[in-house]
This record gives C-alpha cells, structure tokens and sequence, in this order.
C-alpha cells in the first residue's frame, strides 16, 4: 500500500472514529425522563407536540410519555421516584401540599376549567342532579375539581348525588349514554362527541367557568432542587411545543390525532381550537386561580386559611425564559 493510499485510509478511520464518539457522547448528553400526561385532553397537547416535534430532543431530554389517568396517581408516581414530571390537577396539587406533600406547579398548562359539564338529554338543570350519578375518572382528579365547582356553585350539596370513578373521560360519555351515569365533566375531544351524541351541555366552564388553574405541569420540590437544568431544558421543551402547537396547525393536528385518538375531522379540528385558545403561550400558574382554590379549601383545611399563592409554584424556571425574549420570539405572529 503506498504511502498517500495509506494517509487516506488513516483519515476515513479518525473520521469514522470521531463520528462514532461523537455519536455516542451525543446521546449520553440525553437526560433520560419521564412525563406523565392525566387525560385525552386538548390542554395536554404542548407536551405531545413537543415530544412529536423533537423539542424535547432538542434540549437535550429523552423523554418517555406516560399516561396515568388521574392526578392523584400521578402525585404517587412521582413521590416513588416513577415519574419525574406530572401534568397535575390545581386544586388536588394544593389540597396535596397542604397536607404536606412534596408536589409544587411549575408551568400553567390552562388557567380555566377546559371542560363541558354533560348529561344525558332529560336532565335540562344541574338541580335536576339532585338523588342522581355523576361520572368522574377518579377522586383527586380533574373531573373531579370541576364537578364539586359546578354541584356547589349550584347549590347541590355532596350527599345529594353519588359520584361513580370511570378511569377516564371517554368512559365518562359511554357510561352516560348507555344510562349507568346521568352527568360528568367532559374534556375535548370528548364534549364535542358527546354533544354531536344528543347529550346536553348544562355549562361550558370555558366560557362560564371562572379563572381556575386546571392543569399545571408539575414535580416534587425535591427532584427539582437536584435536577434544575433538567427542570429547565423540560420548561424549555415544553413552551416551544406549546409555541409551534399555536403556530404550525399540521403539526397540532397530528399530535392530537395520535395521543387523543380522533377520527372525526370536526371533532379534530375543534379539539386543535381548544387547545390553541386555552393552552397558556406564557405558561405561568394564575395567581388568581390558586386564590379561588385556597378560598375553596379554607373552610375544610385550616392550613389554606394562612396560605399563598407562591406556596404552591416555582415560576423561576418560566420566569427566567421571559427575561431571555423567549417568549416574544416564538410568539405566532
């Protein structure tokens, strides 16, 4: 072999070389995580588009979606080191640390209940579900927080009805149909099949509802104070998600096709609209909805009553994106 045959056959083996370590330190700098996503939602569709996207990738996080339905599990699953990142219920998460749980909100996935509160046809007011059964997935879930909001502010009390746990929201409108439930609140996609069923809306909490923090991605204040660039590089992923969710409908779509698992163009394209109007751009936790779920849970838990808002997040890792531009750069024009 002469000499410059043997020089190019040196380079293509460093080159090789450099790309196979190059490779393998690439995906080592991967920080392996997982998130837990609670319901077939419309508002759980930042976190979908940016593992579908590649946005967690991006930053550096291999990301494994779970899905456990219902907040309350998914608190277990991170208090056992399952999980290191929820979607969680605001008012099951507060209610959780006032008891002294180590769960703490770190971005506002919706600000507003995303719900319709549904029944079946004969059932024309809530005080009509007085002595009747109401679907819910589980107790410390979403549904849950948003059928004790919509019975009291109707003035029906706890013992007037009977709650029945279905698992999740799909089950909530095939039970309702088929007679085994009267009511229950209704995500998107869900409310928009149900509605297209003949069950009627008794409320539209998007419209009627207050401001509420319905759902938040959360942690344990301790996986965060041992994992904070992993905290931040998930802030990140998430937020640009969100960003090319509002900004690039193709992508929203399939993301939510996938994970919602819609067949129906209407319901997908009204499902993408949920999603785009009530997902939070800038995805701090409404201090006003954590002050409307402490005033709730003052009267049955003494801790609420000298409570605050900042008890409850850590905005530190949204905050700093802001102060980089972040947000004013991704924002859909």
């Amino acid at each position: 072999m002469n000499t410059s045959l043997k020089v190019r056959v040196l380079r293509v083996g460093i080159g090789t070389l450099i790309f196979f370590i190059a490779t393998v330190l690439a995906a080592e700098a991967q920080m392996k995580v997982r998130l837990c996503w609670t319901s077939f939602a419309s508002n759980m569709s930042g976190s979908w588009v940016a593992y579908e996207e590649g946005f967690f990738k991006k930053n550096g996080l291999d990301v494994e979606l779970i899905h456990i339905p219902s907040t309350s599990r998914a608190i277990q699953a991170m208090l056992a080191g399952e999980m290191a990142f929820s979607y969680t219920d605001g008012r099951t998460a507060v209610q959780a640390a006032l008891k002294g749980v180590d769960v703490v909100m770190l971005a506002g996935a919706a600000n507003r209940f995303v719900f319709s509160f549904m029944a079946r046809p004969e059932i024309k007011r809530i005080s009509d579900l007085k002595g009747k059964k109401i679907g819910i997935t589980r107790i410390g879930s979403s549904t849950y927080t948003v059928t004790q909001w919509v019975m009291s502010h109707a003035g029906v009390k706890p013992d007037e009805y009977q709650l029945l746990q279905l698992v999740d929201v799909p089950n909530m409108m095939t039970a309702m149909l088929a007679g085994h439930v009267d009511a229950g609140a209704l995500s998107p996609p869900t409310n928009f099949r149900a509605r297209k069923a003949g069950l009627n809306e008794l409320v539209d909490l998007s419209k009627e509802g207050p401001e509420y923090v319905s759902v938040a991605v959360g942690s344990t204040r301790s996986f965060v104070r041992a994992n904070e660039e992993m905290v931040r590089r998930l802030i990140r992923g998430y937020s640009e998600g969100v960003a090319f969710l509002k900004g690039n409908k193709a992508a929203g779509i399939r993301a939510i096709q996938k994970y919602a698992r819609i067949k129906d163009p209407d319901i997908l394209e009204a499902t993408y609209g949920e999603a785009r109007n009530y997902v939070e751009s800038v995805p701090y936790v409404s201090r006003k909805g954590l002050e409307t779920i402490i005033a709730e849970l003052a009267p049955s838990e003494p801790k609420a009553k000298q409570a605050k808002p900042d008890d409850f997040v850590d905005h530190r890792f949204v905050s700093q994106l802001e102060k980089e531009g972040f947000f004013k750069s991704v924002a859909v024009k």
